[in-house]
């Protein structure tokens, strides 16, 4: 046997999307049954986009804040091997202590050490409301992370009483933040950004000089656009939605 004939095996890369979400008391009821669904829902097609991808395989990693903060797994798991545990609101809205938590595990000793190496992740921020710790301190320490810097990140403001200006200083530009006004809404922009930010972050390379994160932002707003109760949170004009969560 030539050394043509041989099959040599080249590992895949990883790409890891992390869910991070507010399930403090203002979630409660149907904002974070949606979320439930909607997370539930995408898996699948996730776990799709891995199996036809040569170059990269996702996983998934969750993680909910309230008072404290927990990983629903403490590691990432490929999207075909996430089975969602449905989160539950109560409490406050640590978001201070979550950058923090996120921050400790966007590292090689936490949840970025595949053998094979890791592309840039995607974080997706989930919140309707304001921190109640100290945000400022959390954020300036995910901030100094090189993994985070080179993340996709976008933010979904649920409703009009989700701070946009802290949603912003998070996904470090305000493009990147999606508001919605009711549950169809936040299930179906939960999937397109999942999908989207997958799609691309596990790309080997990007278009020209656009950014993986600037490719996603352009394609959310794109959808945005057909999605009724749902826009972009920069808009200067008042909404034209009112919000709708029974």
């Amino acid at each position: 046997m030539s050394l043509l004939d041989e099959t040599v095996s080249v590992p895949r890369r990883t790409m890891t999307l992390f869910f991070v979400i507010d399930t403090s008391g203002s979630m409660a009821g149907s904002k974070i049954g949606a979320v439930n669904d909607a997370v539930v829902n995408v898996l699948p097609m996730l776990e799709e986009i891995s199996a036809e991808n040569p170059d990269a395989e996702i996983k998934v990693a969750a993680l909910e804040f309230s008072t404290t903060c927990n990983w629903l797994y403490n590691e990432p798991k490929l999207a075909s091997e996430f089975v969602w545990q449905d989160v539950q609101a109560t409490a406050l809205t640590s978001l201070g202590a979550a950058c923090k938590e996120l921050s400790s595990k966007l590292s090689r000793s936490g949840f970025m050490q595949s053998a094979s190496g890791s592309f840039a992740p995607a974080i997706i921020l989930l919140s309707d409301g304001a921190p109640t710790d100290d945000f400022d301190s959390g954020l300036a320490m995910l901030k100094n992370n090189n993994w985070f810097k080179a993340a996709i990140k976008v933010a979904v403001a649920i409703g009009e009483d989700a701070d946009k200006d802290v949603l912003t200083k998070f996904t470090g530009t305000s493009e990147a933040v999606f508001t919605v006004h009711n549950i169809d809404a936040l299930k179906q922009i939960i999937r397109i950004v999942a999908v989207t930010s997958s799609q691309i972050g596990s790309k080997s390379s990007t278009a020209g000089d656009t950014t993986k994160q600037d490719q996603v932002v352009a394609e959310v707003k794109n959808a945005v656009d057909n999605i009724d109760g749902a826009e972009v949170a920069t808009s200067v004009d008042a909404s034209a939605y009112t919000d709708d969560w029974d």
